[in-house]
């Protein structure tokens, strides 16, 4: 077997609504709500961007409903994205959603090589980092 690649990650969140909000406002994810084919009639979030998708599942979720790790805790990611932003350009833009930058420009190695990382906390205190493979002046 050889994996390609992740299609999509699930995030366990306190509120789905706040957590949808937050991303689409401060990464600039877009929210797309769907019914799994299995359960027709339940509602899920996702939150897309370029090819991945990263799947909300509210941690009081029915675990028969919605199969997931064994221990469903929000809060307990560490989460890197990628932008093609220079790196003081992505500090400006936290800044300017009033989410406070817990480190960075800081180098650090990606999966394709060096990149130039920002981090900080989404509203469930996942880590998030958003980092810039481009050398950017």
């Amino acid at each position: 077997m050889l994996i390609d690649r992740l299609d999509h990650l699930v995030i366990n969140v306190r509120d789905v609504e706040a957590s949808a909000a937050w991303y689409q406002r401060v990464l600039g994810l877009e929210r797309v709500d769907f019914a799994p084919a299995q359960q027709p009639d339940a509602k899920r979030t996702a939150l897309t961007f370029g090819n991945q998708k990263l799947n909300l599942r509210p941690v009081d979720a029915d675990p028969l409903a919605w199969t997931t790790a064994a221990s469903a805790i929000a809060g307990s990611e560490d989460l890197c994205f990628i932008t093609n932003d220079a790196p003081g350009a992505v500090i400006a833009h936290l800044r300017s959603c009033g989410i406070e930058v817990t480190e960075g420009p800081v180098p650090r190695q990606g999966a394709l090589g060096p990149m130039t990382s920002a981090y900080c906390r989404d509203p469930d205190g996942n880590l998030l980092e958003v980092a810039s493979y481009n050398r950017h002046d």
